[in-house]
C-alpha cells in the first residue's frame, strides 16, 4: 500500500470562514445606519419631490456615536488604544453626539415649518 500525498506546491489551502474582525463588524453597523438615512432621504425626496435641508448637524450624530464605540470595541479587541484615551474619545464623542442632536433636529424640523 502506497500513501499518495501531493507536494506541498500543488497542494490547495482550505480556508474556512474567518470571521470579521469586531472593528469590522462595528464599521459595518455605522455604514448601515449611514446607508438607511440615506435611503430614507432619497425615498422622501421622490415621494415629495423636495429636498430635506439644513441636515449637517444631524448627519454627524451617528458617525459620532460610532466613533465612540469604534474606541471602545478597538480598545477591547486590540488594546489599541489604551484604556484611558478608548474610554476618553468615547465619552468626548458621545457628549458631542448629545449636544449636537438638538441643533440636528431643529434642523430637520426647519423643513416642515409653515
Amino acid at each position: 500500500m502506497s500513501h499518495h500525498t501531493n507536494p506541498p506546491e500543488d497542494r490547495e489551502e482550505e480556508k474556512g470562514y474567518v470571521p470579521a474582525s469586531p472593528v469590522k463588524r462595528t464599521l459595518a453597523w455605522i455604514a448601515l445606519c449611514y446607508v438607511l438615512i440615506f435611503l430614507a432621504l432619497t425615498t422622501y425626496y421622490f415621494y415629495t419631490g423636495t429636498m430635506l435641508g439644513n441636515l449637517a448637524p444631524l448627519l454627524t450624530v451617528p458617525g459620532l456615536i460610532g466613533l465612540g464605540a469604534l474606541a471602545l470595541v478597538s480598545w477591547r479587541s486590540t488594546g489599541n488604544p489604551g484604556k484611558l484615551p478608548a474610554i476618553l474619545l468615547a465619552l468626548t464623542c458621545w457628549v458631542l453626539a448629545a449636544a449636537t442632536l438638538p441643533v440636528g433636529l431643529a434642523g430637520l424640523m426647519s423643513n416642515f415649518g409653515g
